[in-house]
């Protein structure tokens, strides 16, 4: 007696139909030959596609829903040509944090939390901010959250420093608390500060608290137009220097699209040896890492969604269908071969990326998966429509198990 039975699936650089069977949250069987046993649900997949579900390693889930609040000067600054206005436009979106309230942040994460669900994005990294300004009214908001959705979307919650942290005094003390209170990840952005040494600053302060709270860390990195910033290779050294190989994420890195050649090569040396992954959000800014190069070079990428609805990006609705389809045109990456990879930068290697056990669809994986209105990774992206069925800790979803 299974939980759940897919049967006739189409799986992923596999031929012929396949039935996979789940019991107690686990993937027990995945097989051509029919499963002759019972099961408490039995779901035809009809020869569509299935798969893993999805994973956004990067969301500022506090900030959902804010554009209404925001003029667009922040939009025109962050999304010049040469983002040259990337710090400005950082500092003129900390304005609606002076209005922030959990009364009106918590409906709007229950909100995209939903939408997650929905669209089988079933891991999310969030980021909460903790300065000056938002104090821990955003985080406090996403750690209530991630208990609220406990079982259906797993929501890692990061605290997040966005207005520096030498910047910024009284910030790191913060960012104690944000860890006290139960965040799972530390995490900076250090390009934002104003000299080289300031930025290192930021690294150490940061990587005491991750080894102090035996945390992961996520960090922004040189998310702006200028050649000259170098905080993803300090962050590399800094992680391979403590030995902790494996547990920093690297976000954006924009300046690498400028970075010579031979710099770059270096700098994907080094995230190698650190086991360093790069999220790039490509739909969110002009400039963007050197997605198709790194993997070239045998690196760690994933896509994120960044933002939904906020200062720096109007639209997105937690569908890492759609994700992949924005960077398919922005990356030039429209071959077969090339949207095979695409899917796997927004399913298994993010969840490389943060650390997720199990998660490949195999035989005694966790059972997170996704049933498609699709039956092609080219037809999922050309629609980018929700999945048919959700199947989340080996419990298929239904509307009456999301809240917002």
């Amino acid at each position: 007696m299974y939980d759940i039975l897919i049967k006739n699936a189409q799986l992923r650089r596999k031929a012929g139909l396949w039935n996979v069977a789940i019991e107690k949250g686990v993937v027990q069987k995945i097989t051509k030959q029919p499963i002759r046993a019972k099961a408490g649900k039995v779901i035809d997949a009809g020869g569509n596609l299935v798969t893993e579900s999805y994973v956004n390693t990067h969301l500022h889930l506090c900030k959902v829903y804010t554009l209404e609040m925001m003029d667009s000067k922040a939009l025109n600054a962050y999304h010049g040509a040469d983002m040259g206005g990337a710090m400005t436009a950082i500092e003129l979106a900390a304005r609606v944090k002076a209005n922030y309230n959990e009364k009106w942040i918590l409906p709007n994460v229950r909100k995209a939390l939903k939408l997650a669900a929905q669209n089988g994005n079933l891991h999310i990294r969030a980021f909460a901010d903790v300065d000056s300004k938002a104090k821990l009214i955003g985080l406090k908001a996403l750690l209530k959250a991630r208990n609220e959705f406990k079982g259906i979307v797993d929501v890692q919650v990061v605290a997040f420093p966005q207005d520096g942290v030498v910047r910024e005094p009284g910030t790191v003390d913060l960012m104690k608390e944000a860890m006290d209170l139960g965040a799972d990840v530390v995490g900076g952005i250090p390009w934002i500060e104003f000299t080289e040494k300031d930025e290192q600053t930021h690294i150490d302060e940061m990587m005491k608290l991750a080894i102090g709270y035996d945390k992961d860390i996520s960090m922004l990195v040189d998310d702006a137009g200028d050649a000259t910033l170098k905080t993803l290779e300090m962050l590399a050294v800094r992680t391979l220097e403590e030995g902790r190989i494996g547990r920093s994420l690297a976000h954006h890195a924009r300046a690498m699209c400028l970075y010579p050649t031979p710099y770059f090569k270096k700098v994907a040396a080094l995230l190698r040896q650190a086991g360093m992954g790069v999220v790039s959000d490509p739909h969110t800014g002009p400039l963007h890492a050197r997605v198709k190069e790194l993997l070239e070079e045998g690196n760690l990428v994933c896509l994120g969604q960044d933002d939904i609805s906020d200062a720096y990006y109007p639209y997105g609705q937690n569908n890492m269908l759609e994700v992949a389809f924005l960077a398919s045109h922005l990356l030039w990456m429209t071959t077969f071969p090339e949207m095979e990879t695409l899917y796997d930068l927004i399913t298994v290697n993010p969840a490389k990326c943060i650390n997720l056990p199990k998660f490949e669809l195999k035989e005694k994986a966790n059972a997170n998966l996704v049933v498609l209105d699709a039956k092609t990774v080219c037809e999922a992206f050309r629609y980018h429509k929700a999945p048919l069925h959700v199947i989340s800790h080996g419990k298929l979803l239904k509307a009456s198990d999301l809240k917002g």
